[in-house]
């Protein structure tokens, strides 16, 4: 198995923002049975935040593990204001966080603690040696951050080691493999790839329930979506020749460059297909195929709204 630092998790992760009614409605009792299915199979890394439906994925994630809380390796994030917050909006202490999250979790410990985003007006040293003194109290067993980019990366590391940098990463979003890859393999920090599956346009899935937050993202407009379902005919192809799902084509992708994803899912068939591409192994015309189908920049329309890409790393720049 892997390792994010000192931490021993399972190959792929679980997470679990979308319990919260992130892609539509969620059926909680559904939700927990699924969480149970993942430690069934020798999942071992849960991802939840703090924002997830303000406080109630933590809760969650919390009773659902709470009988295995041994077998598990417990993630949550905090941000010091909420999105969009500016200097007006007193920023969430990091002990203040921990504290809620630890109540919320019902436990004494989480595992990993990201700061989930960098606030701009907070230095990343003060975040994260907050975040380092909460390990020294016990309260938390290591530091990650999300989204940072590679200076960032380097500063909060040399004021408390990280254990893990959290980043999207999947054949449409690979901006990381300039510069930040490089950076935490270079420091020795492990790297957790979030919506390895393209919040589920990698796996085929489509957008249909009115209350789901991908209708507000450009990737999942009408016409990104035409563009960028001809470069998923690669994935079709792939699959066909290797019989396998275009999800675990996807995510055996993502597991070819050594990270851990953490795709997330309500449902256990999702659950247990996805579980299944631990054991594909692509090969190198296959990896090449569709990596050709999918250069780094090339994918239609932004992957957050505006907003939201303010507080993400920009995009690099091509030489």
């Amino acid at each position: 198995m892997p390792n994010l630092g000192k931490l021993v998790v399972s190959r792929q992760g679980f997470g679990a923002m979308g319990l919260s009614n992130t892609y539509g409605e969620a059926d909680d009792a559904a939700s927990i049975a699924t969480i149970h299915r993942a430690i069934d199979l020798g999942i071992t890394l849960f991802d939840t935040a703090t924002g997830y439906g303000d406080g109630h994925n933590e809760r969650l994630v919390g009773e659902a593990v709470r009988s295995r809380r041994a077998d598990v390796v417990l993630v949550s994030k905090f941000v010091h204001r909420p999105q969009g917050g500016g200097a007006d909006i007193e920023p969430v202490h990091p002990r203040d966080a921990v504290d809620a999250s630890l109540k919320r979790l019902g436990v004494e410990r989480i595992d990993l603690y990201y700061l989930h985003r960098v606030d701009p007006l907070i230095a990343i040293e003060e975040s994260i040696g907050e975040l380092g003194r909460l390990v020294d109290a016990g309260k938390i067993g290591a530091v990650g951050v999300s989204e940072a980019t590679a200076d960032g990366i380097r500063r909060a590391h040399a004021t408390y080691p990280l254990t893990a940098l959290q980043s999207e990463y999947s054949l449409w979003t690979r901006d990381v493999e300039v510069e930040i890859l490089p950076t935490v393999r270079e420091l020795g920090i492990g790297f957790v790839a979030y919506s390895p599956l393209g919040r589920g346009f990698l796996a085929g899935a489509e957008v249909s329930d009115p209350a789901d937050r991908r209708h507000l993202h450009p990737r999942f407009q009408p016409e990104a979506v035409a563009a960028n379902a001809q470069r998923r005919t690669t994935i079709e192809q792939v699959a066909k020749r290797l019989g396998a799902s275009i999800a675990q084509v996807s995510l055996a992708w993502v597991l070819s460059k050594d990270v851990v994803p953490i795709p997330g899912t309500r449902h256990v068939e999702h659950l247990e297909s996805n579980w299944a591409a631990n054991g594909l192994v692509l090969d190198d015309q296959s990896i090449d195929a569709l990596e050709e189908a999918f250069p780094r920049g090339a994918t239609a329309g932004a992957r957050y709204p505006a907003e939201s890409l303010k507080l993400v790393p920009p995009e690099p720049i091509p030489a």
